[in-house]
Parts: C-alpha cells; structure tokens; sequence
C-alpha cells in the first residue's frame, strides 16, 4: 500500500475534523479516535487537534458544560451518570467535575420530580408498589442516589393520591433494622 504524502494526510485529517464538527461538538478524544480509526499519522492528528483548539474549534472545558447542561436538561440525568457519559467521551476528570460544578443540587432534584410525573400519568393501571419500584428503578439508572430516588418517588406518590404507605417500610426503620 503506498504511503500518502503528508500534506494529503494533513488535508484529509482537516476534512474529517470539520466533518465531525459540524453536525455538534466533539471532545478532543472524540475527535483523536476518529482520525486515528481513519489511519491518520499521530504527528499530523495531534499538529491539527493542537491548532483546532487554539482557534476554539475544539473545546473540552465548553464541550464538558455544554454537554452537562444539555443532557440534565434533556434527559434528565443525575451527576453520576453525567460523569461517566463524560469520561466516556474522554473527557478529563478535572473538566467534568468543573462542569459538574454548575449543576444546582436544586435543578436535579426538580429534574428526577419532572421525570416521575411525566412517567407517572402513564402508570394509572398500575398498582402503588410496581409504581414505586418502577420509578425508583427509573431514576436509578439515570444516575440518582437511592436516598434521592425513594423520597422523591414517596413525594410525587403522595402528591398524586398514591401514598400506600404500606407499601415500602419507612427508611428509619432500614436503617435500624441493618444497623443493631
């Protein structure tokens, strides 16, 4: 296979980077593995990777907090599954916990409230205690805490008439069930 002279590399790899950014923004990791799936020399990636981000075509810190804001937002995410949907993306740890930095613990909880209304009207036939764990088992996988999940779970149940108190044993009682 004859080799490619290098300003074609160079063309190339800048043809793919404008590519992939065009349709959202990527991570500089994102855009490395791209360029490196289409056998494009480390020396040329990495020479175009550096100008791109001295130009602001290619941002982690922004990319981090655009991402954050947009799948909160979107999606409904707790900051758990926000970090690991960043460093999936190979962003850096120092980055995603700046980005995560400017979620207001507030906002999420509102967020995890949003999402068991939403998933509540749709539950109607559905028995108190499936309810429950259905819903604590929805915001478990979006990323939220256990502790966060039941009492916002227990909350919007009571808001919307289904407070079968019955149902789940009162979290006191977990803990000084385990605890003695």
């Amino acid at each position: 296979m004859a080799e490619v002279p290098e300003a074609d590399a160079e063309q190339v790899a800048r043809t793919i980077l404008l590519d992939q950014l065009t349709g959202r923004a990527r991570s500089r990791s994102e855009l490395a593995d791209k360029l490196a799936s289409k056998n494009v020399p480390d020396d040329v990636a990495s020479t175009l990777l550096d100008r791109f981000e001295e130009v602001g075509l290619v941002d982690d810190d922004a990319f981090a907090r655009a991402w954050v804001e947009g799948r909160q937002s979107s999606k409904g995410l707790a900051r758990r599954a926000l970090a690991h949907e960043l460093r999936r993306k190979g962003i850096d740890d120092e980055v995603a916990k700046a980005a995560l930095d400017d979620l207001d613990p507030d906002d999420e909880v509102e967020a995890a409230r949003g999402l068991v209304r939403r998933k509540l009207r749709s539950m109607r036939g559905v028995d108190d205690m499936a309810a429950r764990r259905r819903l604590v088992g929805m915001l478990a996988r979006k990323g939220y805490a256990p502790g966060l999940a039941y009492s916002v779970v227990a909350d919007e149940l009571r808001a919307a008439g289904r407070d079968d108190e019955d149902a789940v044993p009162d979290l006191d009682d977990l803990d000084d069930a385990g605890g003695s």
